[in-house]
């Protein structure tokens, strides 16, 4: 049998809808047969979700450490060990520091390689703040955890549909103040590349959109058009990516033209989230690129109002997981393809009766 991807998933918020969407995504038993679940929660909690929502038993291979897991099963590595009270619906201090632990146990096994990519069940991002998360999200955490010479860049991808934000969990009021053309420029970037490395976009088409009610009509509506987000633009078409804009959000998304892209650059974070969700809320992922680590998420929270009730939906989630599969794969094409490049033959047109003795080897510069 082939060596599978290892795929961690972190159980997040135990008062939301993470455990149910967990037990309806593993009761179709074809799931383990594609790569090896390896989730971070508790056995109790599991229960407890399995007997409320009156779902059949699933077969958890229960294991205390990640070296323990099987291939063909589905695997729960039971780090949250202490009876936790669960409210479902209710936001409270127990469920944020089970979701911590999960979180802190699967990003070190990842760390050191031990499982191959993260998917992340939603926490409540208050709740889950302590002296070691105090961050606005997953995003900032592992930027902290992971980034070396990079930036995290969130990227919520649906099919062809792909959405990545400048400015993720800020006030809306800070959103002017922080963006720049330095900024932009660094997250064309990075989006440019991770649709080329990540998705296997060779040329990747990118549209830019603007911060102000329609691109800030040349200057009547705000100046953040003209004096940032064009510059920026062109700073980025100059260093060879091809990106287009400032374009007005509502007319862009409303008449279409996001088709036209391989993905579409946000300024803010409602700007970006509200057309994806309004598009591709059952299908959409949340993933986070520029890091060395794969991790992805369903795009919704943790739903407390529905917990409990058997209405949520785990397609976001299912597909959370083939998105890292994919990606993850795609990352280890793309790097053992440039490891051994053939060597460049260059030829001069205007001598053609010269021949290129291919059986010596280039001199070191």
């Amino acid at each position: 049998m082939s060596e599978q991807i290892k795929v961690g998933i972190t159980h997040g918020d135990i008062n939301g809808v993470g455990y149910e969407i967990l037990l309806k995504t593993f009761a179709d038993e074809r799931m383990q047969e594609l790569f090896v679940p390896v989730i971070y929660g508790s056995s109790k909690s599991a229960s407890y979700h399995r007997k409320v929502l009156d779902y059949s038993p699933i077969n958890f291979h229960i294991i205390n450490h990640v070296d323990e897991c099987s291939q063909g099963k589905i695997n729960l590595l039971n780090c949250v060990k202490e009876e936790v009270r669960i409210e479902l619906g209710t936001a409270t201090a127990e469920a944020g520091e089970s979701a911590f632990i999960a979180l802190d146990n699967a990003a070190r096994d990842l760390a050191e390689k031990k499982i191959d990519v993260l998917v992340t069940l939603p926490i409540h991002k208050d709740t889950i703040q302590n002296e070691n998360f105090h961050f606005p999200g997953h995003t900032e955490f592992l930027q902290d955890r992971f980034a070396e010479n990079s930036k995290a860049l969130m990227i919520l991808a649906s099919g062809s549909l792909r959405i990545a934000l400048v400015t993720t969990h800020i006030p809306l009021a800070e959103v002017s103040e922080k963006i720049s053309k330095t900024l932009i420029t660094e997250k064309l970037t990075t989006l440019n590349f991770s649709l080329k490395r990540d998705f296997r976009v060779e040329t990747p088409r990118i549209a830019v959109l603007g911060l102000n009610p329609h691109a800030g009509e040349n200057g009547l509506l705000g100046q953040e058009e003209l004096q940032v987000i064009a510059p920026a633009v062109k700073e980025a078409q100059e260093a060879g990516i091809l990106c287009a804009g400032p374009f007005a959000a509502d007319g862009f998304f409303g008449t279409g033209k996001y088709r036209e892209f391989d993905a579409v650059l946000a300024m803010y974070h409602d700007q970006g989230l509200v057309p994806f969700k309004t598009i591709a809320m059952d299908s959409g992922v949340n993933f986070t690129a520029g890091l060395p680590i794969v991790r992805t998420s369903p795009d919704h929270g943790t739903a407390y109002d529905i917990a409990g009730q058997n209405k949520a939906s785990e397609e976001s989630f299912r597909q959370a997981i083939y998105l890292a599969m994919d990606i993850f794969t795609n990352r280890r094409d793309y790097d053992e393809a440039r490891e051994n490049p053939l060597r460049k033959m260059f030829f001069d047109r205007g001598k053609d009766d010269v021949r290129l003795d291919l059986t010596e080897e280039e001199e070191e510069a």
